[in-house]
């Protein structure tokens, strides 16, 4: 991944030094069997980024304005490597992924391999799950190949999905769910104290006081109370609707965070997946699960489907810990080798940038 980075990073410096690629003009939706000016700079612009040739089109020795179908082929291989909607079509979203000058691209390269330099030695042949936060995906690895892959939901970008790593451990099915401080704080805190208690039947929620015993909400005046103080756990019971989905996946940190099945699949058909309050909402989480169990006696997806089907919540311990790495990544290599450029939904990039433009000082290294 890193010599793949460090020759993508090579050849957009050779295309800069040429001139880099040119500016296509707004306009209206460019579509196959279009006639258009444009055209013609489309089709220069995915000859030099390798788009044309990936996908077997043949070069053009002179000019054309019509949009064949090789050219929606090549320009759905760009759409693809930038992680955008794949229709075949110039729209606005593709035309600003395409207008994007190549100093950036190599900037964002470089950014990427000092990531990379960072935590690629985490990859050993081990097992091991990666969560793609910029890329909105899960992947599990084995022996260092991808064996696996879904869509995830990540934070929003004021609760972002935190960077680092830790061991999963434990697998729930049939989860409850525990409202954390921050939500508590932020969402439904702030309601309670001025008096409005249908959160609580909205969410599905109970409050518990330090005993365990579930209190009436008519008897608590909320008001009293800051996320500090509050004396209660508000608590989701398991079922269909539960935040959480059927299964949760735990791995012990200090954000508290965890990937989880969600009730609202819709959202994985998003392009941009940043929905969540900082918890990994995971596709297909079951076959996750069925991966980190590896017992294909107890714990094959039949036992999976029945043990969610009894309702009853059960923990389930993982035979030996799995490592998570959290990650954040722009910059990637696809499965055909190409070059993947990805949005930057935390607004990282520009920051770790700076950081590496910096002159070198030794000292104590500064917090990004």
């Amino acid at each position: 991944m890193y010599a793949a980075g460090r020759e993508a990073l090579a050849q957009h410096r050779a295309i800069a030094a040429l001139g880099g690629w040119p500016v296509i003009p707004e306009g209206p939706v460019l579509r196959g069997g279009m006639s258009d000016p444009r055209v013609a700079l489309l089709r220069r612009r995915l000859e030099i980024s390798g788009d044309l040739s990936a996908v077997g089109a043949t070069k053009w020795s002179g000019t054309s304005y019509f949009f064949d179908p090789q050219l929606a082929q090549a320009l759905a291989h760009a759409q693809c490597r930038h992680r955008l909607s794949v229709d075949g079509l110039l729209g606005s979203a593709t035309l600003r992924a395409l207008n994007v000058p190549v100093e950036r691209r190599i900037a964002q390269l470089r950014v990427n391999l000092e990531r990379g330099r960072q935590v690629l030695h985490e990859i050993r042949d081990a097992d091991l799950v990666v969560v793609d936060v910029a890329g909105f995906e899960v992947h599990y690895l084995r022996a260092r190949k991808r064996i696996w892959q879904a869509r995830a939901v990540i934070g929003q970008p004021y609760r972002k999905t935190p960077i680092f790593k830790a061991s999963i451990d434990d697998i729930v099915l049939n989860p409850t769910w525990t409202v954390p401080p921050g939500i508590l704080d932020k969402d439904i805190l702030p309601l309670l104290r001025k008096g409005d208690r249908s959160v609580l039947e909205r969410e599905n929620l109970q409050g518990l006081d330090r005993s365990g015993k579930v209190r009436d909400p008519a008897s608590i005046d909320f008001s009293t109370f800051t996320a500090r103080s509050f004396p209660f756990t508000l608590r989701q019971d398991s079922g269909p609707t539960n935040v959480l989905g059927v299964v949760k996946i735990n791995f012990p940190n200090l954000h508290l965070v965890y990937l989880h099945d969600t009730p609202s699949k819709s959202l994985f058909d998003e392009t941009k997946r940043a929905f969540s309050s900082g918890c990994i909402r995971t596709e297909r989480p079951l076959e996750l699960a069925e991966l980190l169990l590896v017992d294909p006696v107890h714990w094959n997806r039949a036992a999976l489907d029945a043990a969610v089907a009894s309702g009853e919540t059960r923990t389930v311990r993982v035979p030996r810990p799995v490592p998570v790495l959290i990650i954040y990544w722009t910059a990637d290599r696809d499965d055909d080798g190409s070059m993947v450029f990805k949005p930057d939904p935390y607004g990282r990039d520009a920051r770790e940038l700076a950081a590496l433009d910096r002159p070198f000082r030794p000292g104590k290294r500064p917090q990004l």
